[in-house]
């Protein structure tokens, strides 16, 4: 059995890295408003403190299978072995669909099957469901969301990634999705054994205005990017790891052969944010921090200036890819098997869905993760990411029937490691989507085709890592999030769903470009020095003292 998303996915990471590629690979899947009006407003803000743990579904651990590595430090648990098909339990004691019609829509990538295959119609009859499927294009599935939120024809389900939470995402999910408290708050979650076994952190970070409307895909909220390396080269040579920033530009100049066609590293920049102990970037609140009783934006840090310059003298070095410097010219994974970076930055992910698929092509291919260091050769400070980054929303006005089966579909896709509930999900149906061989399901094209997403939306269970194909690189994931763990903090707003107000949701557009710009030598440090200091006047002061309102209000999850 394979993993569900054991950090939450960012689109940069989701969609840019080898996540999808691992599911493919692997076998399947990863407020009381401080300001605002009615229920269909903006509901700008957020809701901490004890005004969410009134929202919050009570929390009921599931141990049914016992993890062979256990979660530590906010890391996801590891399955190291497979469990043969007679050794799996029930986490669903009996069908709790009662044969509604749901549509639902949600990202795919790749070409989406006919919703009459057999991996679907026995989802449906497990849950005792019927469901139609509306798959959209995961690389413009924003375009399709906004569109459909804007309209009055919205299907009874919609998935919405937290990267898609720009714009007026945030106030249409407000204002057109279900407030779910009613059915799930309290111990009325326990109707749902699956769903009371979610971790609560996911559950706050899926109250949007207000009310709890989302579904979660729970994940570990230690950092999922990893500074991967080649390991069978790196030994070949004698390479040691680098522990510091001057460290790993002196072992970049050392690999970096333009001749050879082989450069050190590809495009750093996203380690580098963590070696120089950078604010997350993958969400908006994220930024924020309470520093001495002052909001502080990662912007304004030394450290984020520090790490664009680190960052700006690996490509004047000579020692990134030319494509990378270029941008968008090629893949980046696909330069790394390739031998041409022996170093680059990915989600965590990667680190099987790599290995899985070079396992064949390339039998001597090794690689891992460094551990993150400290820019100057001591302990890394690391930040927390969000402990769930994608949800399925309900209509709102949807019947009680409607919703009970859509919760039953929930609790059914939740279901933990171990489980036959899980293994449907994650594999589909022997013989036709995958077949067993040396007592570990392998997925058909078939399955690979029609298991992949979709159902994996609807909600999950805890993070966990399962790789039993390669129990040697489930332990090695698991154990670097574990020490990297250790080494993580939870800024001011961890775990908030926040909506800004509108006046101020776009005032950091043009950042990620200036950045890009800065570590190619396009532009220079104080180009940014320029940019923020136009940002705090434009709206970025104020936007920090609505920031603090909200936190003296809410107080924080942080802790």
């Amino acid at each position: 059995m394979t993993p569900n998303t054991p950090s939450a996915p960012s689109r940069r990471t989701f969609l840019s890295s080898t996540a999808a590629a691992a599911l493919a690979v692997g076998g399947g899947l990863p407020l009381l408003a401080a300001c605002g009006s009615s229920d269909t407003g903006s509901k700008e803000g957020t809701t901490a403190g004890k005004s969410a743990q009134k929202l919050l579904p009570a929390f009921v651990a599931r141990n049914v299978v016992t993890p062979d590595i256990a979660a530590k430090n906010g890391s996801a648990a590891g399955f190291t072995q497979a469990i043969a098909a007679d050794q799996l339990k029930a986490s669903v004691e009996s069908k709790l669909g009662k044969g509604s019609k749901i549509k639902i829509m949600s990202p795919f990538w790749g070409t989406p099957p006919a919703n009459d295959n057999t991996y679907y119609k026995a989802m449906n009859a497990a849950i005792g469901v019927e469901t139609t499927w509306q798959n959209q294009d995961g690389n413009t599935y924003d375009q399709k969301l906004g569109a459909v939120l804007a309209s009055s024809a919205i299907p009874d389900v919609v998935v919405v990634p937290g990267w898609n939470l720009g714009g007026k995402i945030p106030t249409a999910i407000n204002a057109k999705f279900e407030d779910l408290g009613p059915y799930l708050s309290g111990d009325k979650v326990k109707a749902y054994p699956n769903l009371a076994a979610i971790p609560s952190d996911a559950w706050q970070r899926s109250i949007f205005g207000g009310k709890l409307r989302g579904l979660p895909m729970p994940a570990s909220y230690v950092t999922n990017i990893a500074p991967f390396y080649r390991k069978d080269i790196f030994e070949a040579k004698g390479w040691t790891l680098p522990k510091s920033a001057d460290e790993f530009l002196a072992l970049a100049k050392e690999i970096t052969s333009a001749k050879a066609k082989v450069w050190a590293c590809d495009d750093m920049s996203w380690t580098a944010y963590n070696m120089f102990g950078v604010l997350n970037g993958s969400d908006k609140a994220l930024g924020w921090n309470l520093e001495s009783g002052k909001l502080i934006n990662r912007i304004e840090t030394d450290g984020y200036l520090e790490a664009l310059e680190w960052t700006r003298k690996l490509f004047s070095s000579g020692v990134v890819h030319p494509d990378a410097k270029a941008q968008n010219q090629g893949d980046a994974g696909n330069r790394f098997t390739a031998g041409q970076v022996l170093i680059y930055n990915n989600d965590l992910s990667g680190w099987y869905g790599k290995s899985a698929e070079q396992a064949a092509a390339n039998p001597k291919f090794k690689m891992a993760a460094m551990d993150i260091f400290g820019h100057d050769g001591g302990d890394p400070k690391l930040w927390a990411t969000n402990p769930a980054g994608i949800w399925a929303f309900i209509k709102k006005g949807s019947s009680k029937a409607v919703i009970a089966d859509i919760l039953a579909i929930a609790n059914f896709c939740s279901a933990p490691y171990g489980t036959k509930e899980r293994m449907l999900t994650d594999y589909g149906v022997e013989g036709s989507d995958y077949t067993v061989k040396n007592n570990l399901p392998v997925k058909t094209d078939t399955g690979n085709a029609e298991v992949n997403g979709a159902w994996g939306y609807m909600s999950s269970s805890a993070a966990y890592v399962a790789h039993p194909d390669m129990p040697d690189i489930t332990k090695a994931m698991v154990e670097w999030q574990q020490r990297m763990g250790a080494f993580t903090t939870k800024s001011s707003f961890y775990g908030m769903t926040i909506t800004e107000p509108s006046r101020w949701t776009n005032l950091m557009n043009d950042f990620e470009q200036l950045e890009k710009d800065i570590v190619r030598g396009r532009k220079k440090v104080s180009d940014m020095q320029q940019a923020v200091s136009e940002w705090k006047s434009k709206g970025g002061d104020q936007l920090r003292d609505w920031y603090k309102k909200l936190l003296d209000a809410n107080g924080t999850t942080a802790s």
